[in-house]
């Protein structure tokens, strides 16, 4: 098994979690989605590697944006004002 790990901007709501885990869910190979609002986390397992583009791009279908695998982030990433999925 192989897992990812991303930090998703933007997320103010149990919806926007629900509208990444959806979108993320549906990339080819994907077995499990787990997101964290108050961090911003994105952890994607995968019985194979995942690739990076199509995750970022299932994000961005959500509404939100990828800002670095979770690995390579110097320090923690601010949200964004408001949300994609409009409640704020």
């Amino acid at each position: 098994m192989t897992t990812s790990t991303y930090t998703v901007v933007g997320m103010t709501c149990g919806h926007c979690v629900n509208s990444v885990t959806e979108e993320v869910s549906q990339v080819p190979g994907v077995t499990g989605v787990d997101v964290d609002l108050a961090s911003g986390g994105l952890t994607v397992s995968s019985d194979s590697a995942v690739d990076d583009s199509a995750v970022e791009a299932a994000v961005q279908e959500a509404g939100y944006q990828v800002a670095a695998p979770a690995s390579l982030a110097v320090e923690p990433v601010g949200q964004a004002a408001g949300c994609g999925c409009g409640c704020s």
